[in-house]
């Protein structure tokens, strides 16, 4: 006996497998499993990694961003999140969601600086006009 698992996010399935035989995830409360016939429930997951076991007894796993997880009818089981990382090698997986998160911090920081000088530009702009001729704008004290 088995359930089907999907992993989804918001541009690509990630994970459509039709013989999963048990699954471990993490939500707030801790680690839990899942077998063929769970009752149905819906739970918010932490960033973590989520494994399961398929009918020939191999090994797969996925580091998912957040997300909600839901059974249904004891025999399809979704995960929803906004990131998903899939890998049979979870040493594999460890370097993959490391690298994504240094490059996704790396983008963080130079958007940021972008924006930073794109304020800078604008406040430069305003007082440049506010300062001209004709402006109403206090001078500066000498």
């Amino acid at each position: 006996m088995s359930f089907r698992l999907l992993i989804a996010t918001p541009t690509e399935v990630v994970v459509d497998c039709p013989d999963v035989v048990s699954l471990t995830a993490e939500d707030d409360s801790g680690c839990f499993g899942i077998l063929t016939g769970h009752a149905d429930f819906v739970t918010v997951l932490a960033s973590s990694v989520v494994s399961w076991r398929r009918q020939s007894g191999r090994m797969s796993h996925c580091a998912v961003r957040r997300g909600v997880l839901g059974m249904e009818g004891g025999a399809r089981l979704s995960i929803a999140t906004r990131e998903a990382v899939l890998s049979d090698d979870l040493e594999k997986l460890e370097g993959e969601v490391l690298a994504r998160f240094a490059h996704g911090l790396e983008a963080e920081r130079a958007a940021r600086v972008e924006a930073t000088a794109l304020r800078m530009k604008a406040i430069r702009r305003i007082v440049h006009y506010l300062r001209a001729p004709g402006s109403s704008w206090p001078e500066a004290a000498s």
